[in-house]
């Protein structure tokens, strides 16, 4: 009752009162571990239609135009809420003595994404007779969602270190993260001045600035054969595929 009047004195939507702080607790690591499970399942989807020639976008759209379909988007799952929540739960259970199944999957396919967004890149490189290992990437975007300067936990860290695992040479920029922060939480480096000689882009976080970003815009940042990788479908799909390789989850 206590806490209830604090928070009650200062929110105005209203407070529900769980029947205990172990089920307030419960609930909240659901919340996050629902969703987690959801993306991790159109992650997965992703993958798959990907090797199908399929756009994924285009299924989900399609699909939604059911009333009962849960629309979640593919890409990146980080942060200090979704990402984390999860292992407090799994934790426990494993405490308990059982080993959940679905929570984990979920999370392996979403700490996978990175991989298959790196691996994709370096393949698409290769078909245009590039060696990875003499191609320079852009990534905008570092943050763990739009519009923020917070990196906890950004998954945009663990693909530009597996694309240096291929050798290839990342640049890296964001309007909100501190160039400081990045460089202590991750030892990576924000430029200060974005080249004009890219060998392909990838837009990992959809920051307002970059929504209004059009294909001159891309195709200043990049020499012959550009790629541009759109990890959150910001772009309209067939008008840069006419300007460039174009690819999104």
């Amino acid at each position: 009752e206590e806490i209830a009047a604090v928070y009650g004195a200062v929110i105005s939507a209203g407070i529900y009162k769980a029947a205990s702080i172990r089920v307030a607790e419960a609930a909240k690591v659901i919340e996050n571990t629902q969703r987690d499970i959801n993306i991790g399942f159109v992650n997965e989807l992703s993958i798959i239609f990907d090797r199908m020639g399929i756009d994924t976008q285009e299924v989900l759209e399609a699909a939604g135009t059911k009333w009962n379909f849960l629309r979640f988007s593919p890409g990146l799952v980080g942060g200090h809420c979704i990402g984390v929540d999860p292992y407090y739960l799994l934790h426990k259970s494993k405490e308990l003595g059982y080993d959940p199944q679905v929570i984990t999957s979920g999370r392996a396919v979403n700490d996978s994404i990175p991989a298959h967004i790196a691996k994709k890149l370096v393949q698409l490189l290769i078909q245009q007779d590039k060696n990875p290992k003499h191609t320079k990437v852009l990534i905008m975007g570092v943050t763990f969602k739009e519009d923020v300067a917070d990196i906890r936990n950004s998954k945009v860290a663990d693909l530009a270190r597996e694309l240096m695992s291929y050798s290839v040479v990342v640049h890296l920029t964001d309007p909100h993260a501190s160039a400081n922060e990045v460089a202590h939480e991750y030892n990576l480096t924000l430029v200060d001045k974005i080249s004009d000689d890219y060998d392909a882009v990838i837009v990992a976080v959809a920051h307002e600035a970059y929504r209004k970003l059009g294909a001159d815009d891309f195709l200043a940042m990049m020499k012959d054969k550009p790629i541009l990788f759109d990890l959150k479908a910001l772009y309209d799909r067939q008008e840069m595929q006419k300007l460039m390789t174009y690819w999104r989850l």
